[in-house]
């Protein structure tokens, strides 16, 4: 699985992507709401993990995400 920071303009807020090894999209969430998004993705129990990566993740980045 791969995570990307995506960085907002204006009045866009900054998102996330979480794709699979295909990098087919599995979850697009805001960087303040990811609960829903998680849960739906069936990653609600790696919540806090994934969000402490994200919280030091350079925009336009791409990193590999081991669950």
């Amino acid at each position: 699985m791969y995570i990307i920071k995506v960085k907002g303009v204006a009045k866009i807020p900054d998102y996330v992507q979480l794709r699979d090894d295909k990098f087919t999209l599995l979850a697009y969430f805001r960087v303040d709401r990811p609960e829903k998004h998680l849960e739906k993705a069936g990653l609600a129990d790696k919540s806090e993990y994934i969000m402490n990566l994200i919280k030091d993740l350079p925009f336009g980045q791409i990193m590999k995400l081991e669950i």
